[in-house]
């Protein structure tokens, strides 16, 4: 997967190639703050029917409510906890039976134990777990519920440039991770490697990130898993992208950063929204900053 500059502007939405409408369904996780509130209100602002899903549920619906309090009766809300296969059962059960499917899936969900200049793995496992493990999971269960229409269905994977592979240091896992014949297994051999290299205190002489390890290995992984994810489904109506919305304004940053959720969002949705002729799959996009054209 390689780096690419934003190739669509979040004013080409009001053009004339619009191909969604309001039946269009766009589900995204993660999202009672930060960006991915702002992502559900961009969606719904633009007409189409937003998914908004939180493993807190009373956060999701205070964050839906505030929505429609705005007017955007299309949002709508279910909880899900990405880390739990049961909440990920019921909320694929309650999306196929209300919608009949889905036509956009914007993984969002994600955390952090990290201070902006602190590097600790103490909680290696439930980051792996948010960030790659339960994003694979739904997606995997969401499959066979992608309408696959003509425009193309999209997932879109917020992610980060801390997970690209020049920050990996270990020669044989960078091997791995390049192989254009990647699998699924293999991404999860290397995350198992990292585990176990974390649990036997060794993880500082393997050549992993240096910078917020665990949430970079993380989206590493994640990055690595949409590669070969859009490579299955190549030329099958489904695109599969990833998106570094930069050093943005939230929680997971302490509120520090250079932009807003609502700026990463207008660069999110106008990706997960690119007109069908436009679309690629296997692309790694940053928003913001210098490292626009940089390669992974």
């Amino acid at each position: 997967m390689e780096y690419k500059e934003i190739i669509s502007s979040p004013a080409s939405l009001s053009s004339s190639t619009r191909w969604w409408g309001g039946d269009t369904v766009a589900v995204v996780t993660g999202a009672n703050k930060g960006i991915g509130f702002a992502v559900v209100k961009r969606f719904a602002e633009l007409g189409l029917t937003a998914v908004l899903t939180a493993r807190d549920v009373e956060r999701g619906k205070k964050a839906a409510e505030k929505l429609r309090d705005q007017g955007l009766q299309s949002v709508r809300f279910f909880p899900l906890d990405v880390t739990e296969a049961d909440s990920i059962k019921t909320f694929v059960s309650w999306l196929q039976t209300t919608f009949g499917g889905l036509d956009i899936l914007v993984n969002n969900a994600g955390v952090s134990f990290n201070e902006i200049h602190e590097n600790s793995v103490e909680f290696a496992d439930t980051v792996i777990q948010t960030n790659f493990q339960g994003p694979k999971q739904l997606t995997e269960s969401l499959l066979p519920l992608f309408r696959l229409s003509p425009s193309s269905s999209r997932i879109l994977n917020i992610s980060s440039r801390l997970g690209s592979i020049n920050k990996v240091r270990n020669l044989e896992i960078k091997a791995i991770l390049q192989n254009e014949r990647l699998s699924e297994e293999e991404i999860q051999g290397v995350v198992n490697t990292f585990v176990q290299d974390v649990k036997e205190g060794r993880w500082r002489s393997q050549g992993w990130p240096e910078i917020w390890t665990d949430y970079s290995v993380s989206k590493l992984a994640l990055n690595a898993y949409s590669r070969v994810l859009a490579k299955r489904f190549r030329g099958r109506r489904l695109s599969v992208n990833c998106f570094c919305p930069g050093f943005t304004r939230t929680s997971l940053t302490r509120g520090q950063g250079t932009h807003t959720p609502d700026a990463a969002a207008e660069f999110a949705v106008s990706l997960a929204l690119l007109p069908p002729h436009q679309l690629p799959t296997g692309r790694f996009f940053l928003g913001f900053g210098t490292y626009n054209k940089s390669r992974l």
